[in-house]
C-alpha cells in the first residue's frame, strides 16, 4: 500500500476581493504535522478552509496521495474550525451521534469518544448548558469518533483549560503515531513539538 502524502503546490487564495496568499506549497507525510503561524489576517484560517474544500483556490493544486482515489481531500479530512457546530437543544450524546452519522461513522463509537474527551458524565446534558471549553471538547470528540487520516485544526486549543489542552495534545500525538496527518493553525504551542512550520505573513 502506498504511503499517504498531502501535497500542495502554488496555492493561492482570494477573499473579499483581496488576494490573501499565493505560492503556498508543502508536502506532508504519514505521522507528520504542519503548524501554520502568522498574524491575524495572514490567511491561516483561509488556508485551512481551502484544504477542507470550503474555499476554492485561485490557483494551485492539492492532492492526498495514497488516499482513497474516489474521494476528495475534504472527504478524507476532519475540519475543526472556530465555531463549534452544535445544536443547543440536543444533548451531548445526540449532537455527537448526529455528526458521527453525518460523517459516515458508527453510533457505537459515540460513548467511547465522549469518555476520551471527558464528557461521559454529562452525556445527557443539553448542549445549551455547556461551557465554551466543554463545547470545544465535544467538537474534538468528532475527530476520534470517526476515523479520517487528515485533521485540519483551526486554533484547536481555543477555550480549553490546561488539562483539556494536555488531552488534546495526547489525542494529536496518538493520531500521528497511527500514521495520521495534521495541519493546524495556531497562535501558540499546542504540544506538537516535532512539527514543521509554515509562516504566513501580511495583515489586513
Amino acid at each position: 500500500m502506498d504511503l499517504m502524502r498531502l501535497v500542495a503546490s502554488d496555492l493561492a487564495c482570494i477573499r473579499g476581493g483581496r488576494q490573501v496568499f499565493s505560492g503556498i506549497g508543502f508536502a506532508l507525510g504519514e505521522g507528520e504535522a504542519l503548524v501554520i503561524t502568522g498574524p491575524n489576517g495572514a490567511g491561516k484560517s483561509s488556508l485551512l478552509r481551502l484544504l477542507a474544500g470550503l474555499l476554492r483556490p485561485l490557483a494551485g493544486t492539492l492532492a492526498l496521495e495514497g488516499g482513497e482515489p474516489e474521494l476528495t481531500v475534504a472527504e478524507q479530512a476532519h475540519y475543526l474550525g472556530h465555531q463549534d457546530a452544535l445544536k443547543p437543544a440536543l444533548t451531548v450524546t445526540e449532537n455527537l451521534d448526529f455528526w458521527v452519522r453525518f460523517l459516515g461513522g458508527q453510533a457505537a463509537d459515540v460513548t467511547t469518544a465522549l469518555a476520551e474527551v471527558g464528557l461521559a458524565s454529562i452525556a445527557a446534558l443539553p448542549a445549551a448548558y455547556l461551557s465554551a471549553g466543554q463545547r470545544r471538547r465535544l467538537s474534538i470528540a468528532r475527530l476520534i469518533a470517526v476515523k479520517r487520516p487528515l485533521w485540519l485544526l483551526d486554533e484547536p486549543a481555543s477555550a480549553l483549560d490546561i488539562a483539556a489542552q494536555a488531552m488534546l495534545a495526547a489525542l494529536m500525538r496518538a493520531h500521528l503515531s497511527g500514521g495520521g496527518l495534521i495541519v493546524a493553525a495556531v497562535h501558540g504551542p499546542i504540544g506538537l513539538d516535532q512539527s514543521a512550520e509554515l509562516s504566513l505573513g501580511g495583515s489586513r
